[in-house]
């Protein structure tokens, strides 16, 4: 129990530190998709009907199910827990936090867990979507094909200590990416009701493998073996490609979904930026950039100083300036890091007065980074992360969604 324990408080320590890890991962959208097939191995092997094994259907799953996601998102990276037969340990708890080090290790940005489920009822069907989270206890005892099917790998909540643990660990979720679990299992479930699957909804359960990946994830019961009719259809290759193809579904939507809510990148929007730029060249346009001085001088009459009008009517290109004086805001502290507030990430430069900042129009600094949304804006520059924190309450009731950065000569820093 005590190493248990042990582990458990590890992870936690693990789970909070990487709390802006997590949040860049998600602001990155979706690059890498880890797929785990469930169980496997001689002393793993899941639920046994006949002569099929659960580790056998979860593995064929996941095979098709990365095929189709290399094949048709060439630009995202499939990782596999396991291709081929195998187990990681004789012992469940680390065989579970194996495949959740690959996940983390590939620095996924989402983890989808491929089960099949039993129950005692030979009758129960139907498919379920699962993410981290506590269940009351009468929740649980109704829904009892669940939590047998599943209480090998669930975390010890009987266990006060290890409780506290688990439930701050949930509190945390909801500031890096428990949301984005709870879409991807909408997602998952919204796909599998397309194809005529009895729909059993997203449940919430404390599985340690959930618990111990560092990004989005889900785990997905297909099927039912205990049913006849539904174990004939998760060993076919039809079902088996309906299956993929569902779960093949909801990553795509998944991954619009992220670059829909958090990430700007809608060429669309761009304009709203040139109007405002290009207006005063039309003024300026007949008398070829020369009537912003005629037009000033008759007001400043006695100023025979035009020489220095020329340089003053130079600000012309001040309006171009929304990009030269975004740099001087973020590489002002070139020699020295800093933590600031990330509020926005997008494909395409936009201008610091952008309607999107809201509130913080012009009060937003361009920070960038690799990747395919470099552009990152942030508020404010602070000495250390605490303060950093104790600013983000404030900038959270605008942008639900911010996160602390490091930036480092004008660049997010490791």
């Amino acid at each position: 129990m005590r190493r248990m324990l042990f582990v458990i408080l590890t992870l936690l320590l693990c789970a909070l530190s990487l709390n802006v890890r997590a949040e860049e991962n998600v602001a990155c959208g979706v690059r890498t998709v880890v797929i785990d097939a469930g169980h496997g191995g001689p002393r793993f092997p899941g639920a046994r009907y006949g002569n099929v094994c659960e580790k056998t259907i979860n593995l064929q799953v996941a095979l098709k199910l990365g095929a189709l996601i290399e094949k048709n998102m060439p630009h995202v990276k499939v990782v596999y827990t396991r291709k081929v037969e195998k187990q990681f340990s004789s012992v469940l708890t680390d065989d579970l936090q194996a495949r959740a080090d690959i996940a983390n290790g590939a620095d996924g940005d989402l983890f989808i867990s491929i089960h099949s489920n039993a129950a005692r009822n030979s009758a129960v069907k139907g498919v379920e979507t699962l993410i981290m989270g506590e269940t009351s206890m009468e929740t649980r005892i109704n829904e009892q094909a669940l939590y047998l099917n599943n209480k090998d790998e669930l975390l010890d909540m009987s266990d006060q200590k290890t409780a506290a643990i688990v439930r701050a660990y949930i509190q945390n979720l909801q500031y890096t990416y428990g949301e984005y679990s709870e879409m991807m299992a909408r997602l998952v479930q919204k796909h599998y009701v397309k194809i005529g699957r009895t729909n059993r909804g997203v449940r919430k359960q404390p599985l340690k493998v959930l618990y111990a990946t560092d990004m989005p994830s889900v785990l997905t019961e297909i099927g039912f073996m205990s049913n006849p009719q539904e174990l004939a259809y998760i060993t076919s290759e039809k079902g088996q490609n309906e299956i993929a193809n569902a779960l093949f579904g909801a990553v795509k939507d998944y991954e619009a979904y992220v670059r829909k809510t958090l990430l700007i990148d809608e060429p669309s929007e761009q304009p709203s930026v040139a109007p405002s730029v290009q207006e005063q060249p039309k003024q300026s346009d007949a008398p070829k950039a020369e009537q912003p001085k005629a037009t000033e001088q008759p007001k400043k009459v006695e100023q025979p100083k035009v020489a220095e009008q020329p340089k003053v009517t130079e600000q012309p290109k001040v309006t171009e300036q929304p990009k030269p004086s975004d740099a001087p805001k973020a590489e002002q502290p070139k020699s020295a890091k800093y933590y600031a507030v990330q509020v926005m990430a997008s494909a395409k430069r936009l201008s610091l007065s952008h309607a999107e900042f809201g509130e913080y129009r012009g009060r937003v600094a361009e920070v960038l980074s690799e990747g395919s949304f470099p552009y990152k804006y942030c508020v404010g520059e602070y000495a250390d992360r605490a303060s950093a924190q104790a600013a983000l309450t404030t900038v959270r009731k605008c942008f639900p969604k911010a996160f602390v950065v490091a930036v480092s000569g004008g660049r997010i820093a490791k």
